[in-house]
């Protein structure tokens, strides 16, 4: 496929631009633009979002800010020889790696970093407003896929935070795929609702969690009782290594168990674990243990096991989300987007936690994005 001159081009600013996730997004959109593989997981690809207006695949560009210094390139052929990526891939869409590398600057705060909040938040929105002016972008949307952070403490922005106040310094919508603070710090609100920006988080749900929303739901409308849910993540990477600590587990564990509280109606026994096991690189195993009561009182058990490649499930997501707040953005809506709870553990704004009741407010997006009109195209 080809940018046709009636497709405005829309950056992706992405936080944590050189990570496994960011990485597979780079990669799979330049893989699927230059139809060298399908775009399986991505709802924006489906009949749903037919005739809405989002911006195409090939009109994204791609940059962000990091804080380490590996080139897009030699990371791809990491997770090729990791088999995140096809063998071959990196080679074939070299140079569209390497443009999106010359994209990313430098992140922060870093050890011995002498800079305050504000500087640094400076910093960070200059670097995107020059990124939309050199590349010539219509708009661009911030998505944080960093690492994850330990759970929010203090009146301190820590630097999800910071990311996501530059964003909006920016004038860019914000996404915030992971369970850090972002835009939920209390000294972040007022900008926010003033913003007149919309944005959407946190924390995709891709594996577990996402089973959960489904089975959560089964158990209460068959009117079976949940005695205890527990469960176990083994998982390494990025990720593996920053949710070792404690706070930063307990972070992404919040959003697991809301799951469960909102479709069960309340908080059932049992607790979810989640393990550093550095062999496992970008995959991830995750057991559940569901015991419940049937007719009469007889106890029984499910126990599920699920097996995948975050970067693989997160990738396609993030796509999506980018697409579909670039829209949103150029369609003049504000505020969050609790229509895009479907792909998050914790969405912002009211909404529910069954899968099938947030598809169905995904499908409602899509008709009120169809009937909506915005400058810019």
């Amino acid at each position: 496929m080809s940018v046709s001159p009636a497709d405005p081009r829309v950056g992706v600013w992405l936080i944590g631009a050189r990570g496994s996730v960011a990485t597979t997004v780079i990669a799979g959109c330049a893989a699927v633009t230059a139809g060298l593989h399908a775009p399986t997981g991505m709802v924006t690809e489906t009949d749903l979002f037919a005739d809405c207006g989002l911006p195409t695949l090939p009109s994204l560009v791609f940059g962000g800010h990091d804080t380490v210094d590996c080139p897009l390139p030699k990371r791809a052929e990491a997770l090729a020889a990791g088999g995140v990526l096809p063998q071959g891939l990196p080679s074939a869409i070299a140079a569209e790696l390497e443009a999106a590398d010359r994209e990313i600057r430098p992140g922060g705060p870093v050890p011995g970093d002498t800079r305050d909040p504000s500087e640094l938040v400076d910093t960070f929105a200059a670097d995107i407003r020059d990124f939309v002016r050199r590349c010539g972008l219509v708009r661009a949307v911030v998505v944080n896929v960093a690492s994850t952070e330990p759970a929010h403490a203090g009146t301190a922005l820590p630097p999800s935070s910071l990311y996501a106040a530059a964003a909006l310094r920016a004038g860019c919508p914000y996404v915030n795929f992971t369970p850090s603070t972002g835009l939920h710090h209390p000294a972040l609100a007022s900008l926010a609702e003033s913003s007149g920006l919309p944005y959407a988080g946190r924390d995709g749900k891709t594996g577990q969690t996402l089973l959960r929303s489904v089975l959560g739901p089964m158990f209460a409308q068959r009117a079976l009782t949940v005695r205890a849910w527990s469960g176990t993540n083994l998982l390494g990477g990025g990720d593996g290594a920053a949710l070792a600590d404690p706070a930063a587990a307990a972070a992404k564990n919040a959003g697991k168990e809301r799951v469960l509280a909102d479709t069960l109606g309340a908080a059932p026994e049992g607790e979810t674990h989640i393990d550093d096991v550095p062999a496992l690189g970008d995959w991830k195993t995750a057991w559940d243990h569901i015991a419940f009561d049937g007719f009469l009182g007889t106890r029984m058990i499910l126990q599920t096991t699920w097996q995948g490649c975050d970067s693989a499930l997160a990738a396609p997501l993030v796509l999506d989300l980018a697409r579909l707040t670039a829209r949103a953005h150029e369609a003049g809506v504000t505020g969050p987007l609790s229509e895009l709870g479907f792909y998050f553990k914790d969405p912002m704004g009211e909404g529910l936690s069954a899968l099938g009741e947030q598809y169905a407010a995904l499908a409602g997006f899509s008709g009120r994005l169809r009937g909506l009109t915005g400058e810019g195209r």
